[in-house]
């Protein structure tokens, strides 16, 4: 079943961090498995919606996009951000 790595950026600290950060998770994640859906701020938000740059990828399976976050090659994107922003990270089941 296909999951969804839904990241959404609460908060950019630091641009560069966030630039390091890219430059080593776009292949990572893609390495892994991962197909990038959709990148950056909303055309349109409603409700409570908040105008945050936000990342979809999609991966085969919750455990195919497990796998990609504990992998190696992300785990040093991860370091390289190193608190270069606030984020929600979230993994969700497609139906």
């Amino acid at each position: 079943m296909t999951a969804y790595w839904i990241n959404v950026y609460k908060e950019i600290v630091d641009e560069a961090k966030v630039a390091a950060y890219a430059e080593l998770a776009g292949p990572a994640l893609r390495a892994a498995g991962g197909t990038f859906l959709a990148r950056g701020l909303p055309e349109l938000t409603y409700e409570a919606g908040e105008k945050t740059r936000t990342v979809l990828i999609a991966f085969d399976s919750v455990e195919a996009a497990r796998a990609a976050h504990d992998s190696t090659a992300y785990q040093k994107a991860l370091a390289a951000l190193d608190g270069g922003a606030v984020r929600d990270l979230r993994i969700v089941p497609g139906l």
